[in-house]
Parts: C-alpha cells; structure tokens; sequence
C-alpha cells in the first residue's frame, strides 16, 4: 500500500510554499488510496519555534489535509537513531570530525576528506561523518527523471551527527522513512541533491528505497525560494477554501471556476480524482502565488 508523509520542520508558520508540498503530498497519496503521514522534522532546537507545531498541525487541519496516523515528533526518536549509528559504525563507515567551521568553508561544497584517516575521538567538539567512498548513486525521480551523484567527487563524506550533539537531517529522516513503512515521499526540489545520499544510507542501514517525486519550490521576485527567511506571510487559516483553490492553480491542476465557491471537502475530493502529477514534470520552481485570501498574482 502507497505510505507518503508530509514532515514539516517547525520553524514557524506554513506559508504558501510549504503548503504546495503539502497538498501535492496529501493528493498523491489520497489519489492512490494510500494512507498519509505527518511527520514533525524538531531536530534543530536553536532554530525552532514551541508554539510552531502545534501551529503547523492546525492549519492542516484547517485546509482539511488530515493525517492517518499518529503525528510523530523526530525528537522523540534519539535512540533510533543512535541505534542506526551503531550499525553504520559496526560496518567501520563513521570517522569523527573536528573541522571549524572556518577550515570547512576553504574547502567548498565537497568535503574533502581531511578527518578520514586521523582516528580523531569522538567527543563533544566533533561531528560524525559517513564514508561514502567512489560510490555512485543514480534514481529515476518521477518528475524530475533520473538523477545521479558520485558521492565522493560530488559530495565527499558527509555528516550524520552534528558536532553541536543534534541529528543530521540525512540520517534521521532515512531511519524514519524506513520505520514508518514509506513508500512514496512527494517534496520539493531543493532536497533532490540530497537524495543520493539518503539512497546510500538506506542501503548501508539495509532498508527499502522509497519513490521519489520533487515537485518544484516556490520562488519570490528575487529568484530565492520561498521561505521564513524571506519573510512569506503564513497562510491565512480563516480562508481554507481559497488557499487550496490558489494553491490548485500553481500546482497546475487547473481547477474548475466552480470550486472557487466550494467547501473544502468538495474541493479536495475534486483534486483526488483529477490529481495530474504529470503537470509539474520537469518543472523546477515557479513563481510566488498568495496563498491566502489576496488577489492571486
């Protein structure tokens, strides 16, 4: 049975980038009577707000994206992750790192390696790296076609375990896909580079490879992405039925004017049943759309 997830990192409100994913997730997994998943990504204390998941979980229900099962908080989860380090360890694939921040930046996006052979002891001033060695990883994304990495010349040994004691994203989000029984992960594109790397952990931890589809980011007037840090206003709650009519239309899905006036189950249920992921293939990002009750742009 298709599992998708939507795993949202609380950081602050959803605003109508974040709730593109969203939709595109819940309608791909409804679409194919799959069961859907909200995941709370809090793996990042310094960066988050205590008021934001509860916050995220409300407007979801607002928009009528309900979840399946039981909302799973990754900072709950430390000793599984712990426990897929130990296996990543007994198979000799982590080094500790104490490169300074300043001494990473001089080498670029590749990290190249400079900790690999020194047999440095892990303690509170080092992160854990992964070796990757000259593997090669290639996938067929459905969206976006397929994609490869030399990890090695592309991306170089990367970090599992933050030397601030915190998770890195790219394992936990591998053990939790695999706990929760993912099928399907439906996200945008700004974490198809990552990927690869979260392909060759699955690998090494022995866990199934889920399908992946990247749905294009929502950039602003200045080409960044969409974002907290560039001030997108959060979604406006008391207007659901707007906010998904908008977010329809940049998805591509042109939704027919009649359901500008419908309630939001009526909406969705249309969506499901005409749900085109094709739309978006080979569509990298695409302008900023009001997400709220505002005049679209």
């Amino acid at each position: 049975m298709y599992r998708g997830r939507f795993a949202p990192s609380p950081t602050g409100p959803l605003h109508a980038g974040s709730i593109f994913a969203a939709l595109a997730s819940y309608l791909d997994a409804r679409a194919q009577h799959g069961v859907w998943l909200v995941r709370i990504e809090d793996l990042d204390p310094p960066r988050e707000s205590k008021e934001a998941a509860a916050d995220i979980l409300r407007t979801l229900e607002a928009l009528g994206l309900t979840w399946d099962e039981q909302v799973i908080y990754q900072s709950q989860r430390a000793a599984a992750y712990e426990e897929a380090l130990a296996r990543l360890d007994a198979r000799k694939l982590l080094y500790a790192c104490n490169c300074s921040r300043q001494k990473l930046s001089s080498a670029g996006t590749v990290y190249p390696g400079w900790c690999r052979d020194h047999h440095i002891v892990r303690g509170s001033a080092t992160a854990l790296r992964c070796q990757v060695g000259d593997a090669s990883i290639s996938f067929i994304d459905r969206l976006q076609g397929e994609y490869s990495q030399q990890l090695g010349r592309d991306i170089g040994d990367f970090i599992v375990h933050r030397r601030d004691g915190l998770f890195a994203y790219q394992l936990a989000v591998v053990v939790d896909d695999a706990w929760q029984g993912i099928t399907d992960v439906v996200r945008g594109i700004d974490l198809l580079d990552s990927t690869p790397r979260q392909i060759y952990l699955q690998g090494q931890l022995g866990y199934p490879v889920p399908r992946y589809a990247h749905v294009p980011i929502i950039i602003n007037a200045e080409g960044q992405k969409l974002g907290k840090q560039q001030y997108a206003r959060p979604i406006e709650r008391t207007q659901p039925g707007q906010v998904l009519f908008r977010t329809l239309q940049a998805l591509r899905q042109h939704p027919v004017a009649d359901l500008a006036t419908a309630s939001t189950d009526e909406m969705l249920a249309w969506a499901i049943a005409n749900w085109k992921p094709q739309n978006l293939a080979g569509i990298r990002d695409l302008p900023e759309f009001e997400g709220s009750a505002s005049p679209a742009v």
